[in-house]
């Protein structure tokens, strides 16, 4: 095999590094996004609307401390990856309890395509 064999052969092995990578992701944000939107929002008026409000605004439960909850409607929550909406679920922030214990992968999935509805 001469060199200019050897670089393509890297090249064509590069690309499709790359473009392996990029279906696998794809396939994770669509696992993420089949949630059940009719079930996560009966799961959010029973754990969410609390300190989220019925309608996701942020305008429940307000802690002496702390920050307010999430306005789940904001423009901002739109921008976050589902990813980073899955962990905030299931490891809590501030003022915000770890759901899971409580919910499963399944229904946490069901919470954010709910939530994904809500925001504007």
């Amino acid at each position: 095999m001469n060199v200019n064999s050897r670089y393509i052969t890297l090249i064509v092995l590069f690309i499709g590094s790359i473009l392996f990578a990029s279906v696998a992701q794809s396939e994770a944000e669509i696992k993420t996004q089949s949630g059940d939107v009719a079930r996560g929002q009966i799961l959010f008026a029973r754990y969410c609307t609390g300190c989220h409000g019925p309608e996701g605004g942020g305008d429940g439960y307000r802690f002496l401390r702390g920050p307010d909850p999430a306005n789940l409607t904001s423009p901002s929550i739109k921008k976050k990856s589902d990813a980073a909406l899955l962990k905030t679920i299931h490891e809590g922030k501030p003022n915000m309890p770890p759901w899971n214990t409580r919910l499963s992968e399944k229904e946490s999935r069901d919470v954010l395509a709910y939530v994904r509805t809500l925001a504007k």
